[in-house]
């Protein structure tokens, strides 16, 4: 029986996903790649209910969500192998070019993402392209700090 998270992401199926938390609406995949889970992390123009990083441009492009991360001690990278003494974030885009979601690289390798609204998952990192999400475009790393 095919799950409804294997239904919205194929890739995740006969895979060795795990769902980690219930779903929980304060945070999303932006704010859980960062390490936050007080605030709901988007470019969108309500302030109010969103949070972008001051200084960055509220605007959905690979650039500005760039420079989010950067803020945050990253920078871009070309390999997505874990690295000893760094961890790493993913940036997928849609067809347009567009971000549409973020994971954070696990000590071991796996991938952690919260899926909008619902479940935080550990996964491997392209279980989760296709159509929803788009493909990883962007990857970035940060020394780990202890």
């Amino acid at each position: 029986m095919v799950s409804p998270l294997e239904e919205l992401f194929p890739g995740l199926t006969g895979s060795s996903y795990l769902v980690t938390s219930p779903s929980d609406n304060d945070y999303n995949c932006i704010a859980w790649a960062a390490g936050q889970t007080s605030a709901w992390w988007w470019p969108g123009q309500d302030a109010a209910k969103e949070y972008w990083p001051p200084g960055v441009p509220r605007a959905r492009t690979r650039d500005a969500f760039a420079a989010a991360f950067a803020l945050l001690g990253y920078t871009e990278c070309d390999d997505e192998a874990p690295e000893e003494g760094f961890e790493k974030i993913a940036v997928f885009v849609d067809t347009e070019g567009q971000p549409t979601h973020a994971a954070r690289q696990l000590p071991g390798g796996r991938w952690t993402s919260k899926l909008g609204r619902a479940e935080d998952i550990e996964h491997t990192l392209r279980d989760l392209e296709g159509n929803l999400y788009g493909r990883v475009t962007l990857i970035m790393k940060r020394p780990v700090t202890s």
